[in-house]
């Protein structure tokens, strides 16, 4: 006999909701809805509905299988779409009204979506583009009855009447761990975006390694605030970890993007962790600046998206006591990659050294494995210095993209574009997106960390660094700075900040100050579209 004599019970996202439900039944969810309106439910209520909601989705005609698309912030009734929608065996379908209208249609269209579930306002979207989704058969608007939009698309219901109208008993299917529960697709920063059509198993296990110590450390004492979206990666996983462990969950409805509310919310609901990309953190600390409150209950944010500058991880620090989780993955990684959280005694380090340690975005969580090749694949040392493509695998990491299209290669590893360093201990620093990195006079050059030291001058509040024509070396690098609010800087004084910090021969060639810079829909810089302001720029 080989095999072990344990019972195999499928990791399903139905068995966190039955774990919720029976243990944390009467812990907290806060959505933000409407003008400063709290809504407060409990697990128990929220899954009392979800019931409803399967029953619903039935009385709709969905099947197994079948893709429902959701256009929502992150509120109570987006919650209950990720459960009941996996539940009964169909693939919840997030979509990023953040995204181009064209994009939005085509990825409606390319999962061929059959019903959509919309907050209000974005029904005026949905009437434009409505017309070439060749498999919608109808939209539920996720309000009350008195509030539904007068429209004229057939076939447009109330979510709460539909609720309703249903019991709130509902005999969950059995489902195999590698059925398909949510679907998600690329920012496509090039070409079309494509859908990473996630697994029950791979989400549960993704859940499992962000609530490790080392990971997110959660527990059923914390209070979770997601401003990371939940119509992008599923939240980073958060609806699904909170949920394992039975922490209160605090959603921000519309206002994700706005510093004054997150401080508001992490006070009225002490929250102990929130999660977001840098944009995110910016404004918070700026409100905090201006304003001069506190955070206390906060005690640790996670920052990714984008590389995390020491110089805010500081701030958190010295000012709040809040400390900053410096983490790395993406959308084909369900995202979580690696987290960066210290070794035992690295904080008695000398502060160049540490700070060194704390810029890199981690080390892989376990479930994750991680390389660098060079250009030929070759298998690069974990020695901090020699760097290639970073690869990786694992059990939720995307084999093949929705549609066929192969993501891994024969040997079962994604590249993911980044290009990075391992030091011996595991950290991986991310130098660059392989479009990103600037190759001047047949030589690599960081944007990302130039932007790094950019960032750490306390007159700079974001930056971007590009490649631009040169006659000489072919391309140079083009620092484009926002200054904080109230502060002045030169471009002389800029470039002498670098002295000392790159080598000399990185040193950007020229600064540019505007008033913002070009953000993805996910909170990401666009420097595809900085490129495209900055063509025939010359140095």
């Amino acid at each position: 006999m080989n095999n072990g004599l344990m019972m195999n019970s499928a990791l399903t996202i139905t068995s966190i909701m039955r774990h919720a439900e029976s243990v944390y039944s009467d812990t907290e969810i806060v959505s933000l809805i409407g003008k400063g309106e709290l809504h407060r439910y409990s697990f128990a209520e929220a899954f009392s509905r979800t019931r409803r909601l399967a029953n619903a989705l039935e009385s709709l005609g969905v099947k197994p299988g079948d893709r429902i698309g959701t256009l929502a912030w992150n509120n109570y009734r987006h919650f209950e779409l990720y459960y009941a929608i996996a539940g009964i065996g169909a693939v919840c379908h997030t979509v990023n009204p953040r995204l181009y209208v064209e994009q939005i249609s085509y990825i409606i269209d390319h999962a061929a979506d059959r019903w959509l579930f919309v907050d209000p306002e974005f029904m005026p979207l949905i009437e434009q583009i409505a017309p070439g989704l060749r498999a919608l058969q109808g939209i539920i608007v996720l309000t009350e009855a008195g509030n539904l939009p007068a429209t004229p698309r057939p076939n447009v219901y109330c979510y709460e009447t539909l609720l309703a109208n249903e019991p709130d008993t509902y005999d969950w299917p059995d489902l195999d761990e590698n059925t398909a529960c949510s679907l998600c697709y690329t920012s496509g920063t090039s070409g079309n975006p494509k859908g990473v059509l996630y697994s029950h198993r791979a989400l549960v296990l993704q859940a499992y390694g962000a609530a490790l110590p080392d990971s997110f450390g959660l527990s059923c004492r914390d209070v979770i605030l997601p401003v990371v979206p939940m119509f992008h990666v599923n939240a980073w996983g958060m609806p699904y970890a909170a949920a394992m462990v039975g922490a209160k969950l605090v959603f921000p409805g519309s206002k994700a993007g706005d510093g004054a509310t997150i401080v508001d919310l992490i006070n009225s609901e002490q929250v102990t962790l929130s999660l977001g990309v840098p944009t995110v953190w910016m404004a918070v600390l700026g409100n905090l600046r201006e304003t001069g409150r506190t955070v206390q209950s906060l005690n640790r944010v996670v920052c990714g998206g984008a590389a995390c500058p020491v110089s805010m991880m500081d701030e958190f620090r010295n000012l709040h006591d809040v400390n900053v989780i410096h983490c790395w993955g993406m959308t084909e990684l369900s995202p979580l990659g690696t987290v960066n959280s210290l070794k035992s005694g690295m904080l008695d380090l000398p502060r160049v050294e540490l700070d060194k340690i704390r810029s890199k975005v981690g080390r892989p969580v376990y479930g994750v494995e991680v390389k660098i090749v060079d250009h030929e694949g070759k298998e690069q040392p974990w020695d901090g210095e020699s760097f290639g493509a970073l690869m990786v695998r694992g059990p939720w990491v995307v084999q093949e993209y929705f549609g066929g299209i192969m993501a891994a290669g024969e040997e079962g590893w994604f590249d993911t574009g980044d290009i990075a360093t391992v030091d011996s201990n595991g950290y991986v620093a991310i130098t660059d997106r392989k479009k990103d990195l600037i190759k001047s006079g047949g030589e690599w050059i960081s944007s990302n960390d130039l932007e790094s030291v950019a960032v750490a001058h306390p007159a700079i509040a974001e930056a971007a660094v590009i490649g631009v024509a040169h006659p000489k070396w072919t391309e140079r690098p083009l620092l484009v700075a926002v200054k904080k609010a109230d502060q002045r800087v030169t471009a002389e004084e800029l470039l002498e900040w670098f002295d000392g910090k790159v080598a000399k021969w990185w040193v950007p060639d020229d600064v540019v100050f505007v008033d913002s810079l070009p953000h993805t829909a996910t909170g990401k810089l666009s420097k595809k579209d900085l490129r495209e302001q900055f063509t025939g720029f010359s140095l």
